[in-house]
């Protein structure tokens, strides 16, 4: 007796449905999709019950007659693609054919649509993949799709649902996800006939990403120039600030020419842009948009579409890496004007926007200056002026007139206090103469490379053969890091030297890291990429502490400093260095506004 035998239609198509539809999410996903390849521009989304009760998706599309709304509900079949030619260079969200078979073989399933110019529509009805009924109707143009009673014939797959908040939250995040990603288009979402959103078709991202995410966060991004990522690749969008982020990648939003994406290439582009200007453990906000040839990216990777694979992954990374370094360095020239003095009062002409109160001219220097890694003026040779105990007096220097910032004063001999044009000014000394000693140091080491220091006892380890093959294309590379290897037969290397800062107990474990670390940085990273975790705790160590007391001549180095370093917004640990109290969150305090 035969032991192998076929499955039957339906149940064929209840196994192949898992692949496509996961949770309710998952439908709502599919027939969105659908209905914006239908060149809809309103889009209607209402679910009971977290979408497990019913799901429906409303679009004024451009429809389908008769024989299309029926063949659509057979297995592969589609309008999107024809040949295998198409599904080189696919322009379409959907394309597979699946979505909506799958859907009808696993709920009762009602599908209307009309076109523009009919007289009448198609209603088809189906239950579990068995077609009930096929009428005329007449509802209005595009497509009507409802879906209820989502796995009702797959009990094992019901019990897998989760609660209908988190069911409701899952779908509420595909939709923002395709709001985010086709502004043009109008969407409403209702939950248990209560309006949970209506977002109206808008003509930039800016806009959409306002109506959902709201004024303050929009305010706390920075866009992305449409041209940075070179003329085959085109990147636009929004990125979060430095230290801007969230410790989900929640809000990470990628999208690859229009289509809501996860990808490991993409996430660890951005990751690397946003050296150092993260703390560890967090992730930032993005709302990024990669636009290239359809035929350079393959979306045909999983049934569900959300990951796809890049022709050339290298090139893609280095445009969103080049991309996000260039935004977040761009974006410095406004972040410093936020620190821009006011101007000074009519009534005190002769005022200096540097004179202090006497207890900040008079404090003194403790020992912390004269560490091994001083600060950046003292890396040229020059010592601050002495300061006298005399009284202030109203002067004016050749300063005054150039200088961005007006110190007021030093709270708890720690926090800078200043003002600007939008309020008071926080600085954090030692976060920033940590980020000021950080590129000094990472600076002078990358023009003069790391120290090597010869190993007592050579040691000597075995890789696999594709980390050989890339230890022997990078011999440079870890020469400049001071890292010393030689081949020592096949797939075997000698290891001679290394940097003073580093230890190797166990050499192969330690080049391991060393491959791991270098393959995760761009191309255009230091060399001294794996230094620069050493070179944060150094300068941590030898940066001014919390209540050391500066005199102000070092108060105005350091935040000049700053101000010129390239990333000032924040220390090599991901910490803000300055935080801004506008002059409205001070009047709301003090009970003077509302």
């Amino acid at each position: 007796m035969s032991r192998i035998h076929l499955l039957s239609e339906i149940l064929a198509s209840q196994v192949a449905a898992g692949e496509v539809i996961e949770r309710p999410a998952s439908v709502v996903k599919e027939l969105v999709e659908n209905s914006i390849d239908a060149r809809a521009q309103k889009i209607e989304t209402l679910i009971r019950r977290g979408g497990i009760s019913l799901i429906r998706v409303n679009d004024d599309g451009i429809g389908m007659d008769r024989d299309d709304a029926l063949l659509c509900l057979e297995r592969h079949a589609t309008s999107k693609i024809r040949s295998s030619a198409d599904l080189a260079a696919i322009g379409t969200l959907g394309f597979r054919g699946e979505a909506l078979p799958s859907i009808a073989s696993v709920s009762r399933f009602r599908l209307t649509t009309r076109e523009h110019d009919a007289v009448a529509g198609t209603d088809i009805i189906i239950s579990g993949g068995r077609m009930e009924t096929v009428r005329d109707c007449g509802e209005a143009p595009g497509t009507q799709v409802e879906a209820r009673s989502i796995f009702f014939n797959l009990p094992a797959r019901r019990k897998f649902l989760r609660s209908e908040n988190t069911e409701t939250r899952n779908i509420e995040h595909q939709l923002h996800l395709q709001a985010i990603g086709h502004p043009s288009i109008a969407f409403s979402f209702l939950r248990d006939d209560r309006l949970v959103f209506q977002l109206p078709a808008t003509k930039t991202l800016r806009e959409r990403v306002r109506d959902l995410y709201g004024s303050e966060l929009l305010s706390r991004l920075l866009e992305i120039a449409p041209s940075s990522g070179g003329s085959k690749i085109k990147l636009s969008g929004f990125i979060g600030r430095a230290g801007v982020s969230r410790q989900t990648r929640s809000q990470q939003l990628v999208f690859v020419n229009g289509r809501a994406i996860e990808s490991p290439v993409v996430g660890s582009a951005l990751k690397e842009g946003y050296h150092t200007a993260l703390m560890k453990g967090q992730y930032p906000i993005t709302f990024l948009f990669v636009e290239l040839d359809p035929a350079e990216v393959d979306v045909n990777v999983h049934p569900a579409k959300r990951e796809v694979r890049f022709r050339d992954p290298s090139t893609v990374r280095e445009a969103v890496v080049a991309c996000i370094r260039h935004t977040l360095e761009s974006g410095r020239g406004a972040w410093q004007n936020q620190f821009r003095a006011p101007d000074p009062s009519p009534s005190a002409p002769n005022a200096s926007p540097l004179d202090l109160p006497r207890i900040l001219r008079t404090e003194s220097v403790t020992a912390a200056h004269h560490s091994v890694i001083p600060s950046r003026e003292r890396f040229r040779g020059k010592e601050p002026p002495k300061l006298s105990n005399e009284a202030p007096s109203k002067r004016a220097t050749p300063q005054a007139e150039s200088q961005q910032f007006q110190i007021i004063g030093v709270l708890n001999k720690l926090y800078v206090l200043m003002e600007n044009k939008d309020g008071l000014v926080l600085v954090d000394q030692h976060a920033a103469h940590e980020r000021v000693l950080f590129e000094e140091l990472r600076r002078r080491m990358e023009e003069r490379g790391a120290p090597s220091q010869k190993l007592l006892l050579p040691q000597i380890f075995e890789l696999p053969p594709r980390d050989a093959e890339w230890i022997e294309r990078n011999l440079a590379t870890l020469q400049k890091m001071g890292i010393g290897v030689e081949e020592f037969g096949r797939s075997t290397f000698r290891l001679e030297s290394l940097p003073p800062f580093l230890a190797a107990s166990d050499p192969a474990r330690f080049i391991q890291e060393v491959i791991d670390g270098l393959k995760s940085a761009s191309n255009s990273s230091s060399p001294l990429r794996l230094a620069e975790d050493l070179i944060a705790k150094t300068v941590c160590r030898h940066a001014v502490k919390a209540h050391d007391p500066l005199r102000f001549p070092e108060l105005e180095r350091l935040i000049r400093d700053l101000l010129e370093c390239d990333l000032p917004y924040c220390c090599p640990h991901g910490r803000p260095t300055m935080i801004q109290i506008s002059l409205a969150e001070l009047e709301k305090k003090f009970g003077r506004k509302v």
